[in-house]
């Protein structure tokens, strides 16, 4: 598979990190794990360089994590293979899961479900709908329209996602959260961004 050259080369080595790999997992996914609802067979659905599959990992989740990204993939198994931790990592596109060929209890999005234009979005809920099982969730952290000015992702309301995952799932909770990123869109200071934060199950 070919990834988007705008995602591999965003994790192109002596570059600027990009923004959203902060080099550890989002707070907001260390609470989940700390409550442990990061658990069974679980899913990184566009999972980077690895955080957020490497935590769930260590909290006894069977973890999986995908990426468009060859290079994000590399270095998600060169962290695994450095901190002994037991979490498998593939190149794939999250647009098509069922390629997979396997079914999951859990899924994480840590920032991928606000990339997608309006098409693609409606093929993404189809894909995590086809891989997670009946009953399972899906946390979902993407960018919120609480977020000011317009650089940066497409932002995303509370009502974009209950509409998106109206059809086969059940909205219990969105919560309001921040991502941490490695820089703001207009400086090179480390900030937070507005971000929510979707419980998702599988009806």
């Amino acid at each position: 598979m070919t990834a988007t050259p705008g995602w591999d080369d965003a994790y192109a080595a002596g570059g600027m990190p990009a923004p959203w790999d902060i080099g550890r997992p989002q707070p907001e996914f260390v609470r989940l794990a700390e409550a442990g609802l990061l658990t069974g067979q679980l899913l990184d659905s566009g999972c980077g360089t690895g955080e957020q599959a490497l935590l769930a990992a260590r909290y006894g989740a069977d973890a999986f994590g995908v990426d468009i990204s060859p290079r994000a993939i590399e270095q998600a198994r060169a962290k695994a293979a450095a901190r002994g931790v037991p979490a498998q990592f593939e190149v794939a596109n999250a647009l098509y899961l069922g390629e997979l060929g396997r079914a999951f209890d859990t899924i994480i999005d840590c920032g991928v479900f606000h990339t997608f234009d309006d098409a693609d979005r409606a093929q993404y809920v189809i894909s995590l709908t086809g891989v997670l099982r009946p009953g399972g969730y899906c946390y979902l952290m993407c960018f919120s329209d609480r977020q000011p000015g317009t650089l940066g992702p497409r932002r995303v309301s509370q009502d974009e996602l209950r509409a998106a995952f109206a059809d086969g799932w059940v909205v219990e909770d969105i919560a309001a959260a921040t991502f941490d990123v490695t820089r703001s869109f207009d400086s090179p200071t480390p900030a937070a961004v507005q971000a929510w934060l979707a419980t998702l199950r599988r009806a």
